[in-house]
C-alpha cells in the first residue's frame, strides 16, 4: 500500500513522533530537498546528526490492514505465516523435549561389572538434537523480525503494529530472547564430544553426572516455551487443534511425554544405585578394589582381571538373594536385567513404569531409606495426581465435544416423552411428534443453522444465504428469470422449513403467513370451495411448485392491511417435504423494495404455476364449454322444430317430427338437471388479482 494510503495514530509513547520535527518555513509548510533524480536529501539539525524523515515515522508503526508495504522485511504476528510457523515450531519443541530425555540411556551396563557409553545411540542423538536446535535458531531470528501490537493502541480494536526493527529488537531482548538463546543452545552435543571426553577421572562418572544437570537445566526452558506458543496459537486461531479428538490426542501426549522423562530418569537413577551399591562392595574389598574398575575401558586391566576372579560382588548385589544393600524403587531395573537390555527393549519397559507409576500416583512405589529415592517418589506422586487430573479433565472436554449435540437432542427427546405422558396424548400424536424430532435431526444434526448465521456480519449471512439457496430457488419457476439482485433479497429471507409425513402445512379458510417453495418431497392440495356440496378439486405438489400465493396477492396490494389473507386450499404432505419458507413481513418488504415483482411476465408466470387459477381456469373453460353445447343443441332444435309444412293436404305426423318432438323434451328435462351442475363450477370465483400496475421500466 502506497504511504499516501497509510494511517497512523499517535499516542502519548510514540517517542519517535516527539522529537524536533522537519524545518518549516515561515507559512508553517514542512520543506524538504531533493535531488535531480527525485531522492530527497536527509536533512541535519543543529547538532549535525541526521533527522528522521516524516514518512520513516509514519511507517513505524501501521494498522494490519496497511501491512503490504512492508511485509517482506517484517512479519505480522497475526499473519497466515506466523500461524502457520507456530505450529511447526510447536511440533518441534514437541519433537525435541522427546530427545533430550533419550541421553538418560547413553550409560549401559556390561556383564563385566562396568558401565559403557553407547556409541551408536550418542551419534543418533547428537544428529537428531541438532537438527531440533536449528528450529530453537530460527525461532529467534523470526522473533527479531516479528511485529507487535503497541500496548497503548489496545484501547479499541485490534490496535497497531510496531514494525521498526530496532523497537522490536529492543522489546525482544528484554522479554523473551535469554530463554530461547538457552533453549537454542547445543549444550549436551559440546560437552559429550568435547569437554567430558577431556576431563580427568572417570568417563562414565562424569558422563552421568553432567548429562543429569545440563539436561534438567535446559529441559525447564524448553517446557516453559511450550505454554506461551501454545497461547500465540489460541490467541490467533482460538484453539490449538481444529478438531476434538486431535485435542484429545494432543493432550494424551503430553502425558506419554511425562511417563517418558519419568522413566528416562528412572532408568539413569537405577544405574547410579547399582554403581553405588558395587561401590559399597569394593569398599568392603580394598586395596584390592577400585572405583575405577567400575569404567569399561580398563576391562583388560590385569589388575582389574585378578579382583573380578576372587569378588563376590555380583551375588551381593543381586537383589534376588539375601542381601544388606536395598535398591528401594530401582530393584525392577536390576532384578530383570533393564540397565544390561538393547536399547528399544530397555526404552519401552522404562516407558511402561513411568506410565504405570504415573497413572497409579506412585500407590506401588516401595521406596527405600534414601532422601533422594524418596523426594523423586514424591515429585512422582504429585506429577501423577495433577497430570492424570488434567488428562481426564481435558480428554473429557474434548470427547464429550463431539457427542454434545447428541447429548442435548435425548436429553430434548426425554423431556418430550415425559412431557407427551404427563398429557396423555394419544399414540397418533406420540408417533407423529416422535417421527418429527427423528427427521429434524436427521436434516440438522441439532444446529440452528438460524443462530449460527445471525452472529454472523450482514454481508458474509448474505453470502452463505446465497450459496445455500440459489440453486434451490432458481428451481422455481416463478423464479428463474429474476435478476441476481431480487435473488439475493429473495434467499436472505427465506427460512428453512421440514415436514413429516401427514402433516398439514395449512387448511382450508386458515389465515397465511407464509409461502412455501418446495425442494423435495410432495403434498396433496385440495379445495372443496368454501365447503360447497358437490365440489372437490385435488392436485399434487412437488419439487419447484410452491403453495400459500394468496400472500402475494395481499403484499402487492397497493392499500397495505393488517389482516393476512385466508387459505383458499388445504395443503397436505405426502411424504417428507423440505422447503423453504417466505414469511408474511419478509414478502412485503420484498415486495415493497423491488419493482420487478410488478413485471407483467411475472404475472402470465404466476397465473401458470400457481394452482389456484389453474383450478378457477379448469372450471371456468368446463363450464363455458357446457354453455356452448347447451346453446347448439337448443339452436338445432329450434331448427327442426320450424321446419315447414305443404299446405295442399294435410297429411299426418311423420316419424321424424314425432321423434324432433320427444327429444325436445328430454331436452328441456335434462337442462333441468345440467342447471344445478353448471350453477356449481360457475360458483367458483375467480382469484384475487395481484397488483401488476406498474409495468417494467
Amino acid at each position: 500500500m502506497g504511504y499516501n494510503n497509510s494511517r497512523s495514530v499517535r499516542f502519548q509513547d510514540d517517542h519517535e513522533l516527539s522529537e524536533k520535527p522537519p524545518a518549516m518555513n515561515g507559512d508553517g509548510v514542512i520543506k524538504f530537498k531533493y535531488k535531480f533524480d527525485g531522492k530527497q536529501v536527509p536533512e541535519k539539525d543543529v547538532s549535525g546528526k541526521p533527522v528522521k524523515s516524516l514518512k520513516a515515522k509514519v511507517l513505524s508503526r501501521v494498522f494490519s490492514e496497511d501491512y503490504e508495504r512492508v511485509k517482506k522485511k517484517i512479519l505480522d504476528p497475526r499473519g497466515p505465516a506466523i500461524r502457520r510457523w507456530n505450529k511447526i515450531f510447536l511440533v518441534a519443541c514437541l519433537v525435541s523435549l522427546f530427545v533430550d530425555p533419550l541421553f538418560f540411556y547413553l550409560p549401559v551396563v556390561r556383564h563385566e561389572v562396568c558401565i559403557d557409553i553407547g556409541i551408536p545411540l550418542e551419534v543418533i542423538l547428537t544428529i537428531i538434537r541438532t537438527l531440533g536446535d536449528a528450529f530453537y535458531i530460527i525461532q529467534i531470528y523470526i522473533r527479531f523480525r516479528t511485529a507487535y501490537v503497541a500496548p497503548s493502541s489496545r484501547v479499541f480494536g485490534r490496535g497497531e503494529l510496531v514494525i521498526d526493527p530496532s523497537k522490536i529488537a529492543s522489546r525482544y531482548l528484554k522479554k523473551g530472547f535469554w530463554i530461547d538463546f538457552v533453549a537454542a543452545l547445543p549444550l549436551p552435543q559440546v560437552l559429550i564430544w568435547f569437554i567430558i571426553p577431556n576431563l580427568r577421572g572417570s568417563t562414565m562418572r562424569n558422563t552421568k553426572n553432567v548429562l543429569r544437570f545440563i539436561i534438567i537445566f535446559q529441559y525447564l526452558p524448553r517446557l516453559f516455551l511450550i505454554f506461551p506458543l501454545s497461547q500465540q496459537i489460541i490467541n490467533a486461531t482460538g484453539v490449538v487443534t481444529e478438531t476434538a479428538w486431535a485435542g484429545a490426542a494432543y493432550n494424551l501426549v503430553l502425558f506419554m511425554l511425562a511417563s517418558h522423562v519419568l522413566g528416562a530418569c528412572w532408568y539413569l537413577l537405577s544405574i547410579e544405585r547399582q554403581e553405588a551399591c558395587w561401590r559399597s562392595v569394593c569398599n568392603s574389598e580394598k586395596p584390592s578394589c577400585q572405583y575405577g574398575y567400575f569404567d569399561c575401558h580398563k576391562v583388560e586391566d590385569p589388575n582389574r582381571e585378578s579382583w573380578f576372579k576372587f569378588s563376590n560382588i555380583t551375588s551381593l548385589c543381586d537383589p534376588n538373594k539375601v542381601s544388606s544393600y536395598k535398591f528401594g524403587i530401582y530393584a525392577d531395573a536390576v532384578t530383570f536385567d533393564v540397565t544390561t537390555a538393547p536399547f528399544f527393549n530397555k526404552y519401552f519397559y522404562c516407558l511402561w513404569w513411568g506410565l504405570k507409576n504415573l497413572s497409579s500416583v506412585g500407590q506401588n512405589l516401595a521406596t527405600s531409606t534414601y532422601v533422594g529415592e524418596i523426594i523423586f517418589a514424591i515429585i512422582i506422586a504429585t506429577l501423577g495426581l495433577v497430570l492424570f487430573a488434567l488428562l481426564i479433565g481435558n480428554m473429557q472436554t474434548y470427547l464429550q465435544s463431539t457427542t454434545i449435540r447428541l447429548e442435548e437432542w435425548r436429553i430434548k427427546r426425554t423431556d418430550t416423552e415425559q412431557w407427551m405422558h404427563h398429557r396423555q396424548l394419544p399414540p397418533e400424536l406420540r408417533q407423529s411428534v416422535r417421527k418429527y424430532d427423528q427427521y429434524k435431526w436427521v436434516a440438522t444434526r441439532g444446529v440452528d443453522e438460524e443462530v449460527l448465521l445471525k452472529g454472523l456480519p450482514t454481508d458474509l449471512r448474505r453470502d452463505i444465504k446465497r450459496h445455500i439457496c440459489l440453486d434451490l430457488v432458481r428451481r422455481v419457476p416463478l423464479f428463474d428469470q429474476m435478476d441476481e439482485r431480487m435473488l439475493d433479497a429473495i434467499c436472505e429471507r427465506l427460512k428453512p422449513a421440514l415436514c413429516t409425513e401427514g402433516t398439514f402445512l395449512v387448511r382450508e379458510g386458515d389465515p397465511v403467513n407464509e409461502m412455501l417453495f418446495i425442494i423435495r418431497g410432495h403434498l396433496d392440495s385440495y379445495t372443496t370451495n368454501g365447503g360447497r356440496t358437490g365440489f372437490f378439486n385435488s392436485c399434487r405438489i412437488g419439487p419447484g411448485d410452491f403453495c400459500g400465493e394468496e400472500l402475494l396477492t395481499w403484499a402487492l396490494d397497493p392499500r397495505p392491511s393488517v389482516i393476512l389473507p385466508s387459505s383458499t386450499r388445504t395443503v397436505k404432505s405426502i411424504s417428507e417435504v423440505e422447503a423453504f419458507a417466505l414469511r408474511a413481513d419478509d414478502l412485503k418488504f420484498v415486495a415493497s423494495q423491488f419493482r420487478r415483482l410488478h413485471s407483467k411476465q411475472l404475472r402470465h408466470k404466476f397465473r401458470f404455476y400457481s394452482h389456484q387459477w389453474r383450478t378457477w381456469a379448469a372450471c371456468f373453460i368446463q363450464a363455458a364449454w357446457r354453455r356452448y353445447k347447451k346453446r347448439k343443441e337448443a339452436a338445432e332444435l329450434r331448427a327442426k322444430e320450424n321446419i315447414p309444412a305443404e299446405p295442399d293436404s294435410p297429411q299426418p305426423p311423420s316419424g321424424l317430427s314425432i321423434y324432433a318432438a320427444r327429444l325436445s323434451a328430454s331436452t328441456r328435462r335434462a337442462n333441468k338437471h345440467s342447471r344445478s351442475d353448471s350453477g356449481v363450477v360457475t360458483t367458483l370465483q375467480k382469484p384475487a388479482e395481484p397488483d401488476f400496475s406498474v409495468d417494467e421500466e
